[in-house]
């Protein structure tokens, strides 16, 4: 069993199972937030301005991360994601007199913080399982180099899918841990889930040789591999566009103009997660295998689709407000094209990442992604409350245009450096 786990293949199941992990218990707690801190009587806006910190250090965390994880190894800062969101947990196990909201904002940036040193481990330790499964691999050399993209593609696509899929899990789990434990005995039982994994982390996840092999400097952590800035500038403002109408948008509207419950609102958002996660996984059997000279063209296609989607959803919003069943159709739709094109995004990153400073790469890229979800967030609460959902989608679809001229600039082909 343990020599199963120490191959690539094991390593890979490791590193996924830590991440679904992480993942349930995030979810979980971001609906627990959501949904107590209205019983305490948050508004939600007031619920949306908890989020700040956790996607602004976000931002810090993936610049500064991807460094960390070049320096001490991928296992390391993966490990300490999980110790780092154990210790948020527990900071909210105190009375609820205590529970102001400064301080759950710093429990929520801790959060954040874990969050993204989770993801960004798990994303950057891809590149090396796949390239140890394939040096294994006794097929022909020349079979081995067409098939490595699409591999690579298909393993990130499962991750990321997955993980997206477990987060919509995670807003189910949340609402019923509450109803059925309240808001301490949730959290209690997250505590002991992550407690679990860190162990079985820790004694399971092996170092990879990559992570010793040398040892960046801190500018380092700026990429000046312009594929990177690119890809990143582009996913800025893709996920910019998600978060606008997403995030607080969204839920208030069906609360304040079409009347929906908390249950209603809560399993919509489950269920359009899930499905933008399993729409994430299968992506590589949607668009086929993409050759990495042909992704350029295959993220303009996708993100061309997407932008009419908003727009057209926009116009359902403004002539037909009372349709809520039609926007939901639209949003959903919006979903299964987003999550095609961020798949393709997630695959772009691993694929461009130098082999010897992957988690640099990686780390600078979901800075631009975090960032992206920090001005949504903002722009969510700010357009929804002085102009309404229409033009919070309106906007959402100016980003997502912003995303093809950025995808625009991309290489032809990208060659990797070791630098």
């Amino acid at each position: 069993m343990m020599k199963t786990l120490s191959s690539p293949i094991g390593q890979y199941a490791v590193v996924t199972a830590n991440y679904w992990a992480f993942t349930l218990t995030d979810g979980a707690l971001r609906m627990l937030v959501v949904l107590y801190f209205h019983q305490l009587g948050f508004s939600p806006l007031h619920i949306a301005m908890l989020f700040v910190l956790y996607e602004l250090f976000g931002v810090i965390t993936n610049l500064w991360g991807g460094w960390i994880g070049a320096r001490l190894g991928l296992h390391i800062t993966m490990q300490a994601g999980l110790a780092l969101q154990i210790i948020a947990l527990v900071m909210l196990l105190v009375d609820t007199s205590i529970l102001t909201a400064i301080y759950v904002m710093i429990t929520q940036a801790l959060s954040g913080i874990a969050k993204d040193l989770n993801k960004m481990s798990a994303k950057s330790a891809i590149k090396t399982l796949v390239k140890q499964v394939e040096n294994n691999n006794l097929e022909c050399a020349e079979k081995k180099t067409h098939n490595h993209h699409h591999t690579l593609y298909r393993w990130v696509a499962l991750l990321t899918g997955s993980k997206n899929t477990l987060k919509g899990v995670g807003f189910f789990l949340g609402g019923f841990l509450l109803a059925t434990l309240a808001f301490k005995g949730a959290i209690i039982i997250m505590v002991c889930l992550l407690s679990i994994t860190l162990i079985a982390s820790m004694i399971l996840l092996q170092a990879s040789r990559s992570d010793t092999l040398s040892k960046p400097a801190f500018t380092d952590i700026f990429s000046n591999n312009p594929a990177i800035n690119y890809l990143s500038g582009a996913r800025f403002f893709l996920f910019g566009s998600r978060d606008i109408w997403f995030t607080v948008a969204l839920p208030v509207y069906l609360q304040a103009q079409a009347g929906w419950d908390h249950t209603a609102i809560g399993t919509t958002l489950a269920l359009w997660v899930i499905f933008y996660g399993i729409v994430q996984a299968t992506a590589p059997n949607i668009t086929q295998q993409i050759p990495l000279h042909q992704a350029r063209h295959r993220l303009l296609l996708w993100g061309a689709a997407l932008g009419i989607t908003t727009l057209l959803t926009a116009c359902v919003v403004h002539w037909l407000p009372l349709s809520s069943a039609l926007i939901i159709v639209g949003l959903f739709i919006f979903g299964g094209i987003f999550a095609i094109n961020s798949s393709i995004h997630s695959y772009l990153i691993v694929a461009y990442a130098r082999e010897d400073h992957a988690s640099l790469d990686v780390g600078f890229y979901y800075m631009a992604n975090a960032a992206g979800r920090l001005v949504g967030i903002i722009l969510s609460g700010w357009i929804y409350q002085y102009y309404g959902l229409a033009t919070c989608l309106i906007v959402s679809g100016a980003f997502v245009f912003a995303t093809l001229i950025v995808s625009h600039l991309l290489p032809h082909e990208q060659r990797q450096t070791k630098q």
